[in-house]
C-alpha cells in the first residue's frame, strides 16, 4: 500500500506540473482514489487503536502481576504497535497531501474552462 500511495502522489504531482491531463475524468479518478485511501486509513486507525489498547492492558497486567508471559506479551504488543503507528502516520499525511493536490487540480481545471 505504501508504494502504491507514493507512486500515485508522484503521478499526480507530475500531472499537476504539466497541467495538460487535468480534466473531469482525472478529478473523478482522484476522488475515487482518495476515498480508497481514506478507507485504508480508517481501517489502520481501528487496528492501531486496538493494538494500543491491548498494549496498555498488557503493561497494566505486567505491573499488577509481574510474570514472564506478561512481559513477553507486553513486548510483543509494543513491537507491533510502533510500526502500526508509523504506517498510520504515513497514511494520514498522504491523504492530507492528496486533499491539497486535489484542490490544486480543481483550481487548474476551473481556470482551463
Amino acid at each position: 500500500m505504501k508504494n502504491e500511495v507514493k507512486e500515485y502522489l508522484s503521478e499526480v504531482e507530475i500531472r499537476l506540473k504539466d497541467k495538460d491531463g487535468i480534466d473531469e475524468v482525472f478529478l473523478s479518478e482522484m476522488l475515487t482514489r482518495i476515498g480508497f485511501y481514506q478507507h485504508e486509513r480508517l481501517v489502520h486507525l481501528i487496528v492501531t487503536m486496538t493494538f494500543a489498547i491491548m498494549t496498555v492492558l498488557a503493561f497494566f497486567m505486567l505491573v499488577t502481576a509481574y510474570s514472564l508471559p506478561a512481559l513477553l506479551l507486553s513486548l510483543l504488543f509494543l513491537g507491533l504497535v510502533i510500526p502500526y503507528i508509523a504506517h498510520y502516520y504515513f497514511l494520514e499525511n498522504s491523504v492530507q497531501k492528496l486533499y491539497k493536490l486535489y484542490y490544486r487540480a480543481l483550481d487548474i481545471a476551473r481556470t482551463k474552462q
